[in-house]
């Protein structure tokens, strides 16, 4: 058997996965996956960042239970984010809050208003009274997630039962990476027991999608975040239309990598 010291080097090479896996082989193979060796690679170089822009102490006495608590979703820069690492893979995934979106007239009350939901992950989601321009941006640089991964970007949202307008005309989705953009359209409209989205690069149409945690999802594109910073812009716009809706709510954008 090999040296417990020289297991963890090579299970810092593995993933996250691997290394619980490891653990359940024997009891030198368990001490050698705790290690703080193996989970330092694990996590990501900012992870001291992080840590300390979290809205909630965290609290933890090793780097597994670092990644432990990071995995489960931390709120960070005053509630307006969430961070999350995958537990599989340990790849960044970021959620941003309605409020760090750019929302045609958000602050106007006669067509948006912002309230408060036990089942969101912020302490505010932006809902839509009506209104006959529809535009909601982000943003996001490449430098925050993971190098070398192709992610999604999702607008996490709600349709409430008494929306209207939102389906009448499709609504125009757009990712813009450098001088690249890919664009679709989608119907804002419950899904059909659908379990998968449309893809940007292959089909000519998106859809709504059901999430786990209750909200809907409606996918804005893919992109690389390779080893160059970029900023990425995305979008969901309804203009053309001149006729009025409500009844959307918004969370937010999540960035999460895709497999």
């Amino acid at each position: 058997m090999l040296p417990e010291d020289c297991l963890s080097i090579i299970l810092s090479f593995t993933s996250p996965e691997d290394a619980l896996r490891a653990s359940l082989v024997s009891s030198c193979f368990r001490s050698a996956s705790d290690s703080d060796l193996v989970w330092e690679r694990f996590l990501p170089s900012d992870y001291a960042e992080i840590v300390s822009n979290s809205v909630t102490p965290l609290m933890f006495c090793s780097k597994k239970e670092l990644f432990q608590c990071l995995s489960d979703s931390v709120l960070i820069d005053g509630g307006n984010k969430v961070f999350k690492l995958e537990k599989s893979s340990g790849k960044k995934c970021y959620i941003l809050s309605a409020k760090e979106l750019s929302i045609t007239w958000s602050s106007n009350p006669l067509y948006w208003s912002w309230i408060s939901m036990a089942e969101s992950r912020f302490c505010r989601v932006a809902v839509l009274r009506t209104t006959d321009w529809l535009e909601i941006g982000g943003k996001i640089r490449t430098k925050m997630l993971t190098p070398n991964t192709t992610y999604g970007a999702y607008l996490i949202m709600k349709i409430s039962e008494r929306a209207y307008g939102l389906d009448l005309m499709a609504s125009e989705i757009t990712l813009e990476v450098g001088n690249q953009v890919c664009s679709s359209n989608v119907f804002l409209k419950h899904g059909e027991g659908s379990k998968e989205m449309g893809n940007l690069r292959h089909k000519k149409e998106g859809s709504v999608r059901e999430r786990e945690d209750g909200w809907m999802e409606v996918e804005l594109g893919e992109f690389y975040s390779g080893e160059k910073d970029e900023q990425v812009k995305m979008s969901l716009m309804e203009v053309k239309g001149c006729h009025l809706k409500g009844g959307l709510l918004i969370e937010g954008i999540e960035f999460r990598p895709k497999h």
